[in-house]
């Protein structure tokens, strides 16, 4: 597990929390990058982010200008003062960007996926002493954002951080990529000095939603957000639809509710340990009656075993997840809410079954 983990106290930054991140999806001109920048000075980012090899799912589209826009990043960023990052690949993207001073690199979605990618760019930042953050991978699998983040540990790197992009889903959605919060929130669980900031520009995918989604990530106390910005953004020649002008990142920011991760008021402590006690009650009632359920289903489970019926019946799992979807409604609760816990009662239930309708048959095969 990852350990010595320098959290954005100990980066030396003007500002340690939260981190604001803005900058065009791609660099695309000297002029455009420039412009984007003197838009953003005053805004108070730490970092000017910038694309200059982008990854595209088919041919023939525009995969970033190339080596010759990390001197115009560089223009920019030292125009306003401010540190530039870009996106990194591979092991020549590496060498190209710590030859133009680049002062912070990230790994995307795609290259996250990929183990072999993410060493071949841990050996080359072997020895050298810069900030790195990593997307998650495209697809929900923590232990692969983990694993890229280790990789870089073990090559030395110390100043590590993670970009939630949200993950790609043939579902129907709102969102270019669905945000499933729960996994970086585990990922905080799991390493609670890692800094975690979220990119809602990815998220959205359509510029009217990076208000909610940036709200919701502090709301959730994430360190920060990635905002794309494009001095005009419905020309831009990469992800227009979810680009901002740097005007409206900082009205986007000005606007968004910072909140504390605690409260020093001693009322408000006393009721909130109460509230927190009638829950942990709830839970322990909640759980009682899981264990009741699932005794019912193993009974269940010996009936189908003794008349040889299988375990999964179709037409009473369609009637449960209809009607408890309809009665959840009612409650004020979410359809997905219901479904995901449906699904995982109904999966405890048919492991239940299955061990007991099996029972028989392994000591069987033991005899």
């Amino acid at each position: 597990m990852l350990e010595a983990i320098s959290d954005f106290t100990t980066w030396g930054l003007p500002q340690n929390r939260p981190i604001f991140i803005a900058g065009p999806c791609s660099v695309e001109s000297p002029t455009q990058v420039m412009q984007t920048a003197l838009g953003l000075k005053d805004s108070g980012i730490q970092f000017l982010r910038g694309g200059i090899w982008k990854p595209r799912t088919r041919p023939n589209s525009f995969e970033g200008i190339g080596s010759q826009g990390l001197q115009w990043l560089k223009d920019a960023g030292n125009a306003i003062n401010v540190p530039v990052m870009t996106e990194v690949a591979n092991a020549k993207h590496v060498y190209e960007a710590l030859r133009n001073q680049i002062d912070v690199l990230w790994i995307g979605a795609r290259t996250t996926v990929n183990p072999f990618s993410v060493q071949e760019i841990a050996d080359a930042l072997r020895g050298v002493d810069i900030p790195v953050f990593v997307k998650n991978p495209i697809n929900p699998d923590l232990a692969l954002w983990i694993g890229a983040l280790e990789r870089l540990q073990q090559s030395g790197i110390r100043k590590i951080a993670a970009i939630h992009r949200g993950f790609s889903s043939h579902a129907d959605s709102r969102y270019r990529n669905i945000p499933l919060w729960e996994i970086p929130i585990e990922l905080k669980r799991r390493i609670p000095d890692l800094p975690i900031i979220i990119d809602p520009s990815h998220i959205a995918g359509k510029r009217e939603l990076l208000f909610d989604l940036s709200q919701k990530a502090f709301d959730l106390d994430f360190n920060g957000i990635i905002i794309e910005t494009h001095i005009t953004p419905d020309k831009a020649l990469s992800d227009a639809a979810q680009q901002i002008t740097p005007e409206q990142f900082v009205a986007l920011k000005k606007n968004i509710v910072l909140r504390k991760s605690a409260a020093e008021n001693p009322d408000f402590n006393a009721e909130l340990e109460h509230l927190r006690h009638e829950i942990d009650l709830i839970d322990e009632e909640i759980l009682q009656i899981f264990a009741k359920r699932m005794t019912i289903a193993e009974k269940i489970g010996l009936c189908k075993q003794k008349n040889k019926v299988t375990i999964l019946q179709k037409d009473r799992w369609d009637t449960i997840l209809r009607t408890r979807i309809e009665d959840g409604s009612k409650k004020g609760l979410s359809q997905d809410f219901v479904v995901n816990m449906y699904n995982n009662i109904h999966k405890e239930s048919i492991r239940h079954q299955t061990k007991i309708m099996n029972q028989d048959s392994g000591e069987r095969k033991t005899e």
